[in-house]
């Protein structure tokens, strides 16, 4: 048999674990051949490939990125392109394809195999931790530790000058690494995707904060909005799942703060420095996992399935139910987090 794999969407730490897993179980004991498909989906449509053995995995476990390059190429925004990605797989001799992605990648395998018979087996990655059907995506940790020690830092130049300090990181749908970041790093205050926020209650923590001589932590992901505004926009432009760029809602919260405490703000935009470098311990142990298991669905043909952790198993679930919502912060652990705020 031979296996293509292709890792799409945001570049995560993590994916390189799972390539390693998928070539070194598959090649030792299943004996099948494999073939890497570069730059997510573009990979297929543009018959771009790279060989992928056991020589070309070996010392990736630690490293971030991907060794397959990733996009956000969308081959179902025609029908021409779901033609040249099965011309591709044909010309390959290309028996089984893992594909590696969050909500859009695995969406796109949901469709192929579901509507048009591609036999896909899907690996759930994203550092927004917004998969539904798994308790936790790879990826999700590392950013979350990154976040925690820049809060961690910022503290000190807070109190050191008094400042208010305005944390952004990422989250466009799902608050998962703010919450987590901001109970982890004691900010006092934590905004999410999930639930619009008062503008005048957020200067009320922050002046609450100062009253007992510390300087206030925000943190706030880039899908949080105001009660009465929309979404800050990096600019209108779409990506080709239709996504817009959300940026800046951090800066313009920090304005909005000086403008009604008198208090000095500044931000802090975490970005990219959060999906970036090595990844965790435990996103290599479950990267890892879900690509054992990945390739354990491949010799099974249970195709159509994305492996999923629940607890401390790894399952399969049906792509089209793991792609067929978002999981968002349940309310009751952000009330939980609360407590803290002011």
């Amino acid at each position: 048999m031979r296996v293509g794999v292709l890792t799409g969407g945001g570049d995560c730490p993590g994916l390189n674990a799972v390539i390693r897993a998928v070539v070194r179980k598959g090649v030792q004991e299943y004996g099948y051949d494999f073939i890497g498909f570069r730059d997510g989906w573009r990979g297929p449509l543009e018959n771009d490939t790279v060989p992928l053995d056991i020589r070309a995995v070996r010392g990736i476990l630690p490293r971030g990125g991907t060794i397959l390059g990733s996009s956000r190429t969308n081959p179902l925004k025609s029908e021409d392109g779901i033609r040249r990605v099965k011309e591709t797989l044909v010309k390959q001799e290309v028996d089984a394809l893992i594909a590696i992605g969050g909500e859009d990648t695995l969406g796109v395998a949901a469709r192929l195999s579901g509507d048009y018979g591609l036999r896909c087996v899907g690996v759930p990655k994203t550092i927004d931790n917004d998969l539904s059907a798994t308790d936790y995506t790879f990826g999700f940790d590392t950013a979350v530790n990154i976040a925690t020690e820049a809060i961690d830092r910022l503290h000190t130049t807070a109190e050191s000058h008094m400042r208010v300090l305005v944390v952004e990181v990422m989250g466009r749908h799902a608050g998962w690494i703010a919450l987590h970041s901001g109970l982890a790093g004691g900010a006092n205050v934590i905004l999410l995707p999930e639930q619009r926020f008062d503008v005048d209650q957020v200067c009320a923590w922050v002046e609450s904060r100062f009253k007992i001589r510390y300087a206030p932590i925000v943190v706030i992901a880039e899908g949080a909005m105001p009660r009465d505004g929309d979404a800050v926009l990096k600019d209108d432009t779409l990506d080709s799942f239709g996504h817009v760029r959300l940026s800046g809602v951090g800066e313009w919260l920090a304005k909005e703060i000086e403008k009604r405490t008198g208090k000095e703000a500044r931000t802090t935009v975490l970005g990219h420095v959060q999906r970036g470098g090595t990844p965790s311990a435990f996103d290599r142990w479950l990267a890892t996992r879900f690509g054992l298991h990945a390739i354990d669905a491949v010799r099974d043909e249970d195709f159509g399935k994305m492996v999923a952790l629940r607890g401390t198993d790894i399952i399969r679930v049906p792509l089209a139910e793991a792609t067929a919502r978002i999981k968002t912060v349940d309310p009751s652990l952000y009330a939980e987090a609360e407590v803290f705020f002011g």
